[in-house]
């Protein structure tokens, strides 16, 4: 049997790799992120959404290979750094994801990240913005233009839990500091959403990336930490929507269904930065792992469908042709075998 699926393993590398390009060029596109940083009300917020922004636009373009053009920050003061673009108004947001819209292929990536403080009046989460607030009724009707993109949206927010509702769709997870409107008191989630991006403790499969689903995973358990260490009462609970139903759910499994979107969300392309240097055939393998990874989690979904002995079977194959993969990948990037 294991000689069988060690064959099997190496034929399904081999057809991936070399269906690789068009794999990438059919089903994975370029990331897009745009960053919000919010109405701050004292210095030392306005000076933790500037410390966040200016590292997290650094990290994703230097660290996870985004192209500059590709990451637009807006905020509350348009000189708080070089990279800000313009003021973090309504107007502005629209005129951004407009743009995106028109400019975005078919199978791209595209991250909203709120920083700021929320509120909720009247059943409606709101962003404190520079102007009128943005409400996640506002924020959905502005990314309807999407429909084939797969988008996320992070609301980093106090009160943010109510844009789960008001944003969930298909192709889309959504993120928020708090589960509901009513927990309204600063959040801490921004600084460690941010720290996911910009460390090394999210990257639990040291892959070299950092997917949506462990950066949601490492900010959820930080800011835990953080209160723990504080002694202080929890009063913001992360939440994440990968199905589109309205609902979320807190610590996620990464074989759960709200796991799978979110689990293959990246800022940057497959392999990170080293990607926009490797080699065709380097290349080729990092989209070949994220297929194969794509076919582990759509075989797990299929479990209580199947009998122990066939999901065991098809299980052994999946993780030989993973393993044999990694091993190729660490070869080809000069870690040896």
């Amino acid at each position: 049997m294991m000689r069988r699926s060690l064959a099997m393993a190496w034929a399904c590398c081999s057809v991936l790799g070399a269906a690789a390009p068009m794999l990438a060029a059919a089903q994975d596109g370029a990331s897009h992120l745009l960053i919000v940083s919010g109405l701050s009300g004292e210095e030392r917020f306005a000076a933790a959404y500037a410390e966040w922004g200016a590292a997290l636009t650094e990290a994703v373009i230097e660290e996870h290979g985004m192209p500059a053009a590709n990451v637009v920050w807006l905020a509350e003061d348009a000189g708080a750094h070089p990279r800000v673009k313009d003021r973090s108004t309504v107007v502005n947001i629209g005129r951004e994801l407009q743009s995106l819209a028109q400019r975005a292929g078919e199978h791209d990536r595209i991250m909203v990240l709120l920083f700021g403080h929320g509120s909720y009046q009247n059943g409606e989460s709101r962003l404190a913005l520079p102007g009128p607030d943005l409400s996640g009724a506002e924020l959905s009707a502005l990314l309807a233009p999407f429909e084939t993109q797969r988008v996320a949206v992070v609301n980093a927010a106090s009160a943010s839990g109510g844009f789960i509702q008001d944003l969930a769709a298909p192709n889309r997870v959504v993120i928020t500091a708090t589960k509901s409107g009513f927990e309204q008191n600063e959040t801490v989630f921004g600084g460690h959403f941010t720290a996911a991006f910009t460390t090394d403790g999210a990257d639990v499969d040291q892959d070299g990336r950092v997917s949506l689903l462990e950066a949601f995973a490492y900010t959820r358990r930080e800011v835990e930490r953080e209160y723990e260490r504080g002694n202080k009462l929890l009063t913001e609970h992360a939440t994440l929507d990968g199905i589109g139903d309205g609902t979320g759910v807190g610590a996620v499994e990464p074989a759960a269904p709200h796991a799978r979107l979110a689990r293959t969300f990246f800022l940057g392309p497959a392999g990170g930065a080293a990607a926009a240097d490797a080699s065709p055939e380097l290349r080729a393998l990092y989209q070949a792992r994220d297929a194969l990874q794509a076919q582990l989690d759509a075989l797990r979904a299929r479990k209580d469908r199947m009998t122990e002995a066939e999901y065991e079977a098809e299980l052994e194959e999946m993780l030989v042709g993973i393993a044999r993969n990694a091993q190729e990948i660490r070869r080809l990037e000069g870690g040896g075998t």
